[in-house]
């Protein structure tokens, strides 16, 4: 499966998770997306997102340039 990457960079609270949404329901069970954002507040955002929702977080970090990367399992 390929991987989508959404850039999210600069957007705030929920845009980012709102964003991701829309973009897995165009995806594919079992495809990655992955998701560039820049707000720290995003990491117990999607953390909360994948719980309700059922897709897998299979990881994220956070580079020295203050970008995060969620990389998010479709699996449904």
């Amino acid at each position: 499966m390929d991987e989508t990457v959404l850039d999210a960079r600069g957007l705030t609270c929920p845009l980012p998770v709102l964003r991701a949404r829309k973009m897995l329901k165009t995806m594919e069970a079992g495809a990655l997306l992955t998701v560039l954002a820049t707000d720290p507040s995003s990491v117990n955002d999607f953390a909360i997102f994948c719980e309700q929702t059922g897709h897998r977080l299979e990881g994220w970090q956070e580079d020295a340039g203050g970008v995060f990367q969620y990389h998010i399992r479709k699996t449904d």
